[in-house]
């Protein structure tokens, strides 16, 4: 009950700053971040808490409950919707660090993530931390970001240093917005408005308590003891696919909508009175709510694990990555789909519909979601050691 509760009362916020998402999401698409206003109305209605710790302030809401929330602002917007979704799933860092590395980010209400973790940057040992350098792309949200984490590498004088495994000394960082540098280079074929742009930090000093060990979560502190953190950083990889659905749910409608007003070129039957629109539209809805329920039945299986305090184990793992993969790739099925059926409309820049199918096909590249991951998912299955690294996470 008090799941649903949650639920429900952000997804009603949701409804209510639906005007605002909508009226400024040409801005966010035309400026290559996210307006002000969103974030500030996003803010406010405290979506950014959806996953942060109870202990400060937050929601605690279970993985289908953040799913919803994120399809829903998707929906409307998808740049909003993965804007909000990256901020959420940074969040799981907080569970790596000390209550008290911890509550210097998580325990500020206005607290907003960014960042993103490849390449590592290059992390000097200093008195009292760290003096961290580099570079990294693909930093989503870096505009209205208050802290950005990563990951980088310690050097051992003008080398890496390497543990015991003969791998380098990974640490994972969090740092003020304010100390980060953005080079403003997002130009791209669709998901324009989510402000991924390259974030810079040079020697900066992080002090220890903000910098942890990049390692598999052993025991998190008090703070994050409860079963969504148990997940690791796994409803995270569920959430990275999420905003597709609300990508595909914005095209079905719109079509459905074009459906009753246009008729085709040279011809005299309106789109709702050809069977082979009907087909594609029912098709279109049939593939992404088989990816949907799919999606969200193994997260309440995964959350049902870790709520009856067992780990997750390679099998959860492989159970997430598989239903965040075919999510990505069932929702731009469904986009092609729309686009298909809605001829001429499809190219055409006052339409949405040319933003939805540049929008999908962006969102199938991402790393964690891609058609590679099924590769991964495959060799585990098998027996085998899947690439992917974050499998031992």
């Amino acid at each position: 009950m008090a799941a649903t509760s949650t639920a429900e009362q952000l997804l009603a916020a949701v409804r209510e700053i639906e005007p605002i998402i909508r009226r400024h999401a040409p801005d966010a698409e035309r400026d290559h971040r996210l307006a002000r206003p969103v974030v500030d109305a996003m803010r406010d209605a405290g979506l950014f808490r959806l996953w942060r710790p109870a202990a400060f302030g937050g929601h605690e809401a279970d993985p289908t409950t953040g799913a919803r929330v994120v399809e829903e602002v998707s929906r409307i917007d998808s740049a909003a919707g993965w804007n909000l979704m990256i901020s959420l799933s940074t969040e799981f860092s907080g569970a790596w660090f000390s209550e008290e590395g911890a509550a210097d980010t998580f325990g500020d209400p206005n607290t907003i993530m960014g960042g993103s973790f490849n390449p590592p940057r290059r992390a000097t040992p200093v008195d009292g931390g760290l003096r961290v350098t580099g570079r990294t792309p693909f930093a989503s949200g870096i505009h209205q970001a208050t802290w950005v984490t990563g990951l980088a590498q310690v050097a051992d004088g003008d080398d890496v240093r390497l543990g015991p495994d003969g791998e380098p000394v990974t640490v994972l960082t969090l740092v003020p917005a304010t100390e980060v540098a953005i080079v403003e280079n997002w130009n791209t074929l669709g998901m324009r408005g989510t402000g991924s742009h390259d974030a810079v930090m040079t020697d900066v000093f992080v002090p220890a308590h903000r910098a942890v060990l990049w390692v598999p979560l052993e025991k998190a502190s008090p703070v994050y003891a409860g079963p969504l953190y148990r997940l690791t950083l796994w409803p995270a990889v569920a959430l990275l696919a999420v905003p597709a659905l609300g990508v595909a749910r914005a095209a079905i409608d719109a079509l459905v909508e074009l459906a009753t007003v246009k008729t085709p070129a040279f011809t005299k039957r309106p789109l709702r009175d050809r069977s082979v629109v009907a087909a594609q539209l029912a098709r279109a809805e049939a593939v992404s709510g088989a990816a949907r329920a799919y999606l969200h039945r193994t997260l309440d299986e995964v959350y049902a694990v870790a709520v009856a305090g067992r780990p997750i184990t390679m099998v959860h793992k492989v159970a997430v990555q598989l239903a965040a993969t075919n999510t990505v790739l069932a929702a731009a099925e469904a986009v092609d789909l729309v686009h298909a059926a809605v001829g001429a409309s499809g190219i055409r820049e006052e339409q949405p519909f040319e933003r939805h199918f540049r929008d999908a096909h962006v969102l199938t590249q991402h790393a964690f979601v891609c058609a590679s991951r099924y590769e991964d998912a495959g060799r585990s299955m098998m027996g085998g050691d899947p690439e992917w690294g974050f499998f031992a996470f």
